[in-house]
């Protein structure tokens, strides 16, 4: 799957960064000639996004917790515009491994890659095609329908909503799943709960464009609220926190389901937040990176695909929301998910990883 850049990386851009200051960067520790350096450039969300950036470091730090001989760095992107810059900095740098994180950089991790036969490159929720870059990619449609027959179980209004950053594949592959695990409910219990901000039909709904702004996150969010949803899943990482902030602060007016990595134990929003749908890309990148270490060859086909059934990808406890949810509903959810796992039920998403 080919996630193209939304900004083009021209000669203007990389002209400045040659003539420009090197990123900040953050090392966990120095490090020695006969190391294995392992180094991270983030995408525009940052370290702390709570989401898949921190999600991604939180692996590479295990992989270095399990190796001592394996260190670690980051770099951020502020804009798309740093893609290309960071990571030939870190090929200049002779990174072991060089991780992009994030569907956007598909396109200059491709072309870097490209110009770089020799370098190991590894990439979350993309797969270039090049043989010296190895996918990390999740089935999150799966976990999502869980998700979806959870709300339209849960709510309370008959509507549940979701959003997105941006409309790329690894956002919209959570909507599809949960779409269709609202459409699940409706028909084996002959109801009809209404699903607002995604309509998987027309591949059509209502986003952000940003994956950073929690204010922009809000915006969304209220304007759902306003058509009745009171539980609502952003797939927007970082702008999403505007959303659970807002929940929370609404004391049960609505709730939410966030994405990525358990809300609980990332946010402080635990009180609004009735479940996450969560992405193991801390497992995929230690995994891939100690592999690395160890002198094994990453092959990109088939490289790296989350799913129920190996736990790449999850539903997380339901925390405070534990003894609200009614003990039929979770034992559906689980059988749904034992569904899912063995074939029976299948899910389907056109942005699930090919």
């Amino acid at each position: 799957m080919r996630i193209a850049s939304v900004v083009a990386v021209g000669g203007l851009v990389l002209s400045a960064a040659a003539c420009g200051e090197a990123p900040e960067e953050n090392n966990s520790a120095g490090s020695g000639d006969q190391k294995f350096n392992a180094c991270m450039v983030t995408d525009v969300g940052g370290i702390d996004d709570k989401s898949f950036n921190a999600s991604a470091w939180k692996g590479l730090e295990a992989a270095k917790e399990q190796n001592s001989n394996i260190e670690v760095k980051y770099v951020p992107s502020k804009a798309e515009a740093d893609y290309e810059p960071n990571l030939t900095q870190y090929v200049n740098q002779g990174c072991d491994f060089v991780l992009a994180v994030g569907g956007l950089m598909g396109e200059a991790t491709g072309k870097i890659a490209k110009a770089n036969p020799n370098q190991q490159f590894g990439i979350v929720d993309a797969a270039t095609g090049d043989p010296n870059v190895y996918p990390m990619q999740f089935d999150t449609a799966q976990a999502g329908f869980l998700a979806g027959y959870l709300a339209a179980g849960m709510t309370e209004s008959g509507t549940v909503g979701t959003y997105g950053g941006m409309k790329i594949p690894p956002v919209t592959i959570f909507m599809d799943g949960y779409a269709d695990g609202v459409a699940h409910y409706n028909t084996t219990k002959n109801e009809d709960v209404k699903l607002v901000g995604w309509d998987k039909a027309a591949q059509n709904g209502s986003f952000t464009n940003d994956f950073i702004k929690q204010d922009e996150g809000k915006k969304v969010s209220d304007a759902l609220v306003a058509q009745g949803a009171d539980i609502i899943m952003p797939v927007a990482g970082g702008a999403g926190l505007g959303t659970t902030g807002a929940a929370q602060a609404s004391n049960g007016q609505y709730n939410t389901i966030w994405v990525d990595v358990d809300g609980c134990e990332s946010t402080q929003n635990c009180p609004a937040i009735l479940t996450t749908v969560v992405k193991n890309i801390a497992g995929a990148v230690t995994e891939a990176v100690i592999k690395a270490a160890n002198g094994e060859k990453l092959e990109p086909e088939p490289g790296y695909l989350g799913t129920l059934e190996n736990e790449g990808v999850s539903l997380a406890p339901y925390h405070e929301f534990d003894s609200k949810v009614p003990a039929e509903l979770k034992a559906e959810i689980d059988k749904l998910k034992a569904d899912i796992s063995g074939g029976t039920i299948k899910v389907t998403s056109a942005a699930q990883p090919k």
